[in-house]
Formats: structure tokens, sequence, C-alpha cells
């Protein structure tokens, strides 16, 4: 057989034999680093024979898919120290994952200290370079083995599988065996550099209804110094945690007494919300063509029987009463569209009134699950920029296209533009139950949406199942500084609820004729828009979105009064400001301004009093000089009304 390796040379051999030995033939040397073999286009392990013509690229640490291999390993180290330490806890799942694995364990919850004991035994197993062997056995000979370890979920993993499947274990030294497809690498001893990161409750499988288990999330490099650099990374992550630096800075709290997933906005959380849905409502009122409407919080459960929510949504909904005990049962709304639609139906529209682009600041609520919830990103309660267009069938690629163009403006104005994906979120016909409408209906509303992203030359990946029950949707994502990825924006094609609730123009005709609808946000919910911004920026919020834009600083209280006075002409000018009357330094003002991330600093003393003007010290370039008050007045303003984000420039010596 012929085998061509990456460089395009071709080793030939007369019977069959394992990547491992290939690479052992090619030099002891390779063999060593040797992590796993993608045998064309496929990753196997090392222990893979091949008997066949193939092309061969052998993965070291520094190949993607070679790093997670030593992750994978490393996490059966982990669940080897784990099983030592602790030889009641039983073992579900460990893979790697993107920056590192995790394993996840039925235990009890371990403790910083468990951590560190588990990573010094994990060391000892590591030097011990025991060997790793796979082996297969049938399914019933495999159940068994897991039973008599006492392996529930690896019985449970198994029984799921196909009857024909291969089932594969890894033998690692005398004391430990897994159940796993691999790859891994041949023994131990290649896992160097890695870290034990954090432990966490997670569920079985991710269904809340099943058990809890405690998960350990780890990560493993090459090197120290990449192991060192990530920790570092680590490091920066948790200081832009929005859970964290939105507490410390005072944009929001939790209280326990109030309920999980129901944040309290904080005077500085609750303006820069304040800011984000006064120019989102001008922005469509003004210049995109909506019309406002404000509707109920709640509605009767028939209302939700029209639209579907009750038979596809009602698990995710707050259900008030019971129907079986009460005459009316109500619901706390999940979303505005049904509200909508009949503001919509109040009057009869003819075609020239469309489109007819309805735009609402929505307060909704869903039910999440307590393991789901998490500061400002998945809570309760929450506003979103919502709106709903009713458009005529020849329109609806245009104003589909519109609402992308201003979900686009929205996040370039706001600086994340660069941050997102998109995602053409589909319906899976092998779970029919889960939607509405014919099949054919769903097939071209989707090819219709592949042909607008394409035309837009907007790159975007297919998600099957991931479609509202009436329709599917563009989602435009971003990741969290975890790397979690979640919803930022949706726009969705829906040729199915007008039927539902009998909503119709009359054409030029004279007939009824359905309309199509666009389910639509511009910016998206606030909480999570402002959690995002507040990782974005470390809390260092461009000027226009800043609680504080400007805090007058008076040397001593001499100049209090002209600190007065600069503080009105300010205001006046609609810039957010305050004054630091109190009896510190100045040195010291500038530092907690500076750590409180406000943008400007205006140092006021006798010169600036006799000159009027002001000493500007930024966030951006340090110190900016004198200037009189009113050309920085215009400066900030023209910054505040044009949106500018300006970039730190500031220098070690400027920062002093």
């Amino acid at each position: 057989m012929k085998i061509t390796l990456k460089d395009g040379s071709v080793k030939e051999y007369s019977e069959a034999k394992s990547i491992y030995d290939i690479a052992l033939d090619i030099s002891e040397g390779l063999a060593r680093m040797a992590c796993a073999g993608e045998v064309d286009g496929q990753v196997m392990d090392l222990r893979t024979v091949i008997d066949k013509d193939c092309g061969l690229n052998l993965l070291t640490q520094k190949d993607p898919e070679g790093i997670r291999t030593v992750r994978h390993t490393c996490s059966h180290v982990l669940a080897e120290a784990v099983k030592r330490l602790f030889p009641n806890a039983k073992l579900a799942i460990g893979p790697s994952i993107d920056e590192g694995f995790y394993y996840d364990f039925e235990a009890e919850p371990f403790s910083r200290e468990d951590l560190d004991k588990l990573e010094k035994e994990m060391k000892k197993i590591i030097k011990e370079g025991n060997r790793l062997e796979r082996f297969t056995l049938p399914r019933a000979e495999a159940i068994q083995l897991m039973k008599d370890r006492e392996e529930p979920y690896k019985v449970e993993l198994i029984e799921d599988l196909p009857e024909d499947a291969e089932i594969s274990f890894y033998k690692q030294g005398e004391g430990f065996t897994d159940l796993c497809a691999g790859p891994h690498l041949m023994s131990t001893k290649p896992v160097k550099a890695f870290k034990l990161i954090s432990s966490s409750m997670a569920y079985w499988r991710g269904d809340s209804n099943k058990a809890q288990l405690q998960r350990i999330y780890g990560t493993a490099f090459a090197a120290k110094d990449e192991l060192n650099a990530y920790l570092e990374h680590l490091e920066d992550i948790k200081k832009r945690d929005h859970n964290k630096l939105g507490r410390e800075m005072k944009l929001f709290t939790t209280v326990d007494v109030i309920g999980q997933g129901l944040p309290l906005l904080m005077p500085r959380g609750a303006k820069i919300i304040q800011t984000m849905q006064r120019w989102i409502e001008d922005l469509e009122d003004n210049e995109w063509g909506y019309i406002r409407t404000k509707t109920p919080l709640m509605a009767k459960s028939d209302l939700y029987k029209i639209s579907g929510h009750w038979d596809h949504y009602i698990d995710g909904m707050f259900v008030l009463g019971d129907e079986e005990k009460d005459k009316e049962v109500l619901a706390l709304r999940p979303m505005t569209c049904p509200f909508q639609y009949y503001v919509y139906k109040a009057e009869q529209h003819s075609y020239r009134d469309l489109p007819l682009r309805y735009g609402e600041t929505s307060t909704l609520f869903r039910n999440e699950d307590s393991g789901e919830m998490h500061g400002l990103t998945r809570v309760r309660q929450f506003t979103i920029s919502e709106g709903h267009l009713i458009v005529r069938p020849d329109q609806m690629v245009e104003e589909f296209k519109k609402c992308i163009a201003l979900a686009k403006y929205c996040l370039s104005t706001l600086g994340v533009e660069e941050d997102v994906t998109y995602h053409l979120s589909k319906w899976d016909p092998e779970n029919r139950e889960k939607y509405i409408g014919e099949p054919e209906v769903w097939e071209e509303t989707q090819q219709h949406m592949r042909e607008i992203m394409d035309e837009l030359e907007i790159n975007y990946t297919e998600d099957v199942g991931e479609a509202a029950f009436y329709g599917p949707k563009i989602d435009i994502n971003a990741k969290n500084v975890y790397g979690k990825e979640d919803t930022m924006i949706t726009i969705q094609w829906d040729a199915l609820l007008a039927e539902q609730f009998d909503m119709y123009y009359i054409d030029q005709n004279g007939d009824k004729v359905r309309p199509y609808i666009i389910h639509r946000t511009s910016m998206g919910c606030y909480e999570r828009t402002l959690a995002w911004l507040i990782e974005k920026y470390a809390g260092k919020f461009p000027t226009w979105l800043c609680p504080e834009q400007v805090r007058v600083l008076p040397i001593s209280d001499k100049y209090e009064a002209y600190a007065a006075e600069v503080e009105k002409e300010l205001k006046a000018n609609g810039i957010l400001c305050t004054t630091d009357n109190r009896s510190e330094k100045i040195g010291y003002k500038i530092r907690e301004s500076r750590l409180e991330k406000v943008p400007y600093m205006l140092v006021v003393g006798q010169q600036e009093e006799a000159e009027q003007t002001v000493s500007v010290r930024s966030r951006f370039a340090g110190d900016e000089g004198v200037k009189p008050l009113s050309d920085f007045i215009s400066q900030i303003c023209k910054e505040i009304c044009t949106k500018e984000i300006r970039k730190e420039e500031m220098t070690e010596e400027s920062k002093k």
C-alpha cells in the first residue's frame, strides 16, 4: 500500500501498519511527538491500523487536533486522579473542548483545595508514564464491565449506543479503564503543561430533570509558556466578566428574596439602558419608518392558544392560574407578536398601507431553568427592541434585507459588528411535532433566506432544529468572555401565523390576502447587550453610553463655586456630569475617577477660574491640556452626538 505524507512524499508497505508504526518508521523523534493521525482528512487514533492507500498527516501538539488529543488524554488522567482520591465518585463524560477539557462526576462539590490535590495526583500519574491500551468488547460484556465497576452513567451510555456499534475502552496502567472512542496519546507521559481551572454543577446530559453532577474544567498546552499566557488570559477574562465587573461598577445587583434571574438595575446601569433605549426608539421611528405600540404584559391563555405558544412553548411561560380550577387563566407574555397582530386587526388595511412596521420596547418573561441563568445574559424578565413588520409577499425580501441592515447598523454603532456570527436557524424535518406548517413552506422560506444572505455576502452557518415553531430565522450570535455563545439579535421569516390570526389586507382587486410577517429585534435584549458591552469594553464604555461622562475636580474648596458653574454649563448641554467636592488631594481624585472609568476629568483651580478654562484629563490620552470650557463642550458634544468610539491612547507617563 502507498501512504502519501503531507509533504507529498510516499511510503510503501507490503503489509498493514498502525499510524504509530508508520510514524516510527519515519523517525523515532516524530513518533515521540505524534499525538494522532489525519487519514484522508479524518482524525484517527495512533493505534489505528491502515491497510490501504491513503493520505496521512501526522499531528503533533502544534496542530489543533493534536493538542485536542493531549487534552482528551488529560481528562482521563483527571478521572483516574479523582477515582484515586475520591473512590466513591462515579464517572460520567470527559471530552476535550475548544480551550481545554472537562470531566463530569457524581460526587460532592469540589473545592479549590480539592483541585490542587487532584493536580498533584495527576502529576504522579503522568510521571508514572503508563501506556494507554485500546480494546473493544461486545455490547453485553461492555455493559457488564461497567456494572462490575459500579459506573451507572457509563452503562447508560453503552445502552444508548446502536446494537452494532463498536464499543471501545482505554486502559490506563493497571488501575483505570474508561469507556471512550478516543483518540488518545500512546501514554500519559507527553502531558506536560496543564491546569485545573474550576469546578461547577452540571446536569447529566444537559437535562435539568436528570442528576446533578460536578464538572471539573481544565486545560493543557504543549509548553509551560503557552499555559501561562492562557492563565493570564483567564485572569483578564475574570476582570471583564460582566457578572463581577457589573456589580463592582454598581450597574446591577441581585437579591435572593426577589428571585433568581430577576436583576435590579442600579442608577448607573439604568442610565445606560435608558440611553440605548432612547437611541433605538428614535432611530427606528425617525429613520427606519417604525410606528410605536404599547401592549399588555399578560394575556388570557386564549391568545396563546391561537398563536400556538400554549401547545409549543408553555414550559417556557409563567402561567397565572389553573385551567381546571379557574374561569380565567392568564400568562405573562414571552413575546409581543400576538399583541401587535391585534393592533393590526383593529382596523382594515389595503395593499397601499403595507409595509406596516410596528416597534415596541417590550418587557418579556420566560421561565428559564435555574441552572441556565447567569448575570444579565440569561434572565427571567428582560426588555427587548422588538418589532413586527406586516408586509405583502412581494415586499418580504426587501424588508428582510432592511431588517438585517438595521441590525448591522446597531452593531456597528456599538462597536461590536466584528464580534458576531450569523446563523440560519432551520426547522428539523425529523421532529415535525415541534413545528406548525407544511414542509414545502419551510423549505421555500429557508431558500429565500439563503439567497438573501448570499446576495448580502454575509457568511453564515445553518443550524438544524433551531427555528421557532412557526418559522426559520437569522440569529446573530456573540460569545461572552468564557466562550459561551448567546443570540443577540433575531430576524425571523413568518409565512404561517397570519393564517392563525385571520390577518389579511385588501389587494388591488378587492380580494382578501394574507400578509407575511417579519419578527425582529434591532439591537436585541437590553440587559444582554449591557452584559456584552461590559465585557467588550471592560467597563470602559464609549462616552455616549457612559452614565457619567465628565467629573469636575476642584483643586480645593476655594474653587467649588467655579466647579459648580462648570457643572451647570455641562448639564445645560446635556452632558452627564458630577462634581467631586471632597477634601481629598487632586491626585487621589484623578486616580479614583480613572478607576471608576469616567471618560473625562476637568480639573479646575485658580488659573482655570480666572481664564474660564478647564484642565482636561481623559481616559483616552491622559493629560489633554487646558482648554476653554466652550471648546471642551463642543468637543464632547460632537463625540456624544456622533457616537464616536474613541480609542485608548494613554502612555504610562500620561497616566501619572
